[in-house]
């Protein structure tokens, strides 16, 4: 294979993977628009339509990606949201 030939990572993430990622916040039926709105705004820095929207989608389409940036960057992110029995996952 020529190094024409050679398929380039996709943009947006390097050769191990790092960049790219999406922080992902499945619906419930548990917590509280309220309470998920909130959170998204003290977790993730949304603002309060950002974070009703979010809310909204997720729980219309079962999920939405409320974050992007590298696994390091959204570790955090992730932890807190766990800790506060909402269902997310990096992807």
């Amino acid at each position: 294979m020529t190094t024409k030939e050679k398929k380039l990572p996709d943009s947006g993430t390097d050769l191990q993977g790092n960049v790219g990622r999406k922080l992902i916040l499945f619906n419930d039926d548990v917590n509280t628009f309220d309470f998920v709105i909130e959170t998204l705004i003290e977790v993730c820095g949304h603002n309060p339509h950002q974070a009703e929207n979010c809310a909204l989608i997720a729980h219309f389409k079962g999920k939405c990606s409320i974050k992007n940036g590298t696994l390091e960057e959204l570790k955090p992110c992730y932890k807190a949201m766990v800790l506060k029995q909402l269902t997310v996952e990096i992807q």
